[in-house]
């Protein structure tokens, strides 16, 4: 699980240009933003995303709870959720869901981490007029990674991660 800001300053990447024509980029200065919310399971390519409007405490145990209610995670169905030590990561765990947190900095550890180029392919380089914009297409992506589990695999199964035995 990890959390990812998204926003209005334009997510900018390299590009081939002819030589000796300069670059050119719009960029909205509007400071507006987004989080999105992911959870991915390596070896299955399962993923679910959220589109929040803020990172606390309150929110990210809602998030949980959705996450638990719909992995269906509970007494008999326990789910691993290895996240970082973000400072609103806390509270007690939903029933069957248990935390492994990962060392501080250390996001080369975390699968998810890698699913960031993927979500953010549809906004990179591009203005966008409104955070509701910019949250359609994200949404868009988002669906469509969902139904992606080969490309997620690929993607964020370390040869070292470790694979379910039960």
């Amino acid at each position: 699980m990890d959390e990812h800001r998204i926003g209005l300053h334009p997510t900018l990447r390299p590009v081939w240009a002819p030589i000796g024509e300069p670059l050119v980029a719009s960029i909205n200065t509007t400071y507006e933003w987004s989080y999105l919310y992911a959870f991915v399971c390596p070896e299955t390519g399962e993923s679910h995303y959220w589109l929040i409007p803020e990172v606390t405490l309150p929110t990210y145990q809602k998030v949980i709870e959705a996450f638990a209610r719909n992995v269906g995670a509970g007494a008999e169905h326990h789910v691993l959720l290895v996240e970082d030590n973000a400072g609103f990561h806390g509270g007690a765990p939903p029933e069957g869901i248990e935390i492994v947190r990962l060392p501080p900095y250390s996001p080369e550890l975390q699968p998810v981490e890698r699913l960031w180029q993927l979500t953010d392919q549809t906004i990179v380089n591009k203005c966008f007029k409104s955070l509701e914009e910019l949250l359609q297409i994200i949404s868009k992506q988002c669906k469509l990674l969902e139904t992606q589990r080969d490309r997620i695999t690929k993607q964020t199964l370390f040869h070292w991660w470790p694979l379910c035995r039960n």
